[in-house]
């Protein structure tokens, strides 16, 4: 059985974790099947998004602890290295948008992956936790890069200090995620709205992604002249100009991502 469930569907292309039985912790293998397919989904022309989600109770509990303390194994610093800061840059850097339903608990790289993510919702009964200090690590998978920017600096300290578990209407309304959801219509809901960016002009939604992600370090400054630098090559596409002309000719515009 395979770690990593991947299908195309309306454009969008699916991956699920699957080792529930594990709470869809990370192994080397499940890491490096991710990359591979976050790899696939960029190059793929048919995969206008991307969905992000988990089989079974929960949506990750991070590393596969067992593998990070057996002496034959990758030593951690590797793990990092080599298993989630290649998944977080992927996410990052993919200029198309990426959706991640939680459907359960997302605990240490796992919370973070999630967090990385584009637009993250998840069920109601899910939750969040900077778990990390209950062993005496750091936060890693970009966590004290997005946490403190999506939340603050005082309330992500208190949860990576802390390690508390903050639910998913909690972590909305702090804004960790963009919305916590019914559990029983977490998947409908963000399919579709993975499937609606799918048949968006995903060209200028990839270089919005683009733009959002230079903002953190920008200057305004910088960021003005960046943006004029990007809706030149937004103004040059075919979605572009298949949007004016559909709204000039009063019909619905047939995108391409292009």
């Amino acid at each position: 059985m395979s770690n990593i469930n991947f299908n195309i569907e309306n454009g969008v292309g699916i991956i699920t974790l699957n080792r529930p039985d594990k709470f869809n912790s990370f192994i080397r293998q499940m890491a490096l099947d991710l990359q591979a397919r976050l790899d696939e989904c960029e190059k793929n022309s048919e995969v206008r998004a991307i969905y992000l989600t988990a089989e079974g109770k929960a949506f990750c509990a991070g590393q596969d602890l067992a593998e990070a303390i057996d002496p034959n194994q990758t030593e951690l610093t590797k793990i990092v290295e080599e298993h989630y800061n290649p998944i977080i840059e992927r996410i990052r850097n993919i200029e198309k948008p990426i959706v991640c339903a939680v459907n359960g608990v997302a605990a240490g790289a796992g919370a973070n992956i999630a967090l990385a993510c584009d637009i993250t919702l998840a069920a109601k009964s899910a939750s969040f936790i900077q778990a990390f200090s209950k062993i005496g690590l750091i936060p890693d998978s970009g966590g004290t890069y997005y946490l403190p920017r999506l939340i603050g600096l005082q309330k992500a300290a208190a949860l990576m200090f802390l390690g508390d578990k903050i639910m998913a209407e909690d972590a909305e309304k702090m804004g960790m995620i963009y919305k916590a959801v019914a559990d029983e219509n977490l998947q409908a809901e963000a399919l579709t709205i993975a499937s609606t960016l799918a048949k968006m002009p995903t060209k200028g939604i990839g270089l919005t992604k683009r733009l959002l992600n230079a903002s953190f370090n920008n200057t305004l400054t910088n960021q003005l002249a960046m943006e004029n630098e990007i809706q030149n090559i937004a103004g040059n596409t075919y979605d572009y100009k298949e949007g004016v002309n559909a709204f000039l000719e009063k019909r619905k515009p047939a995108f391409k991502g292009e």
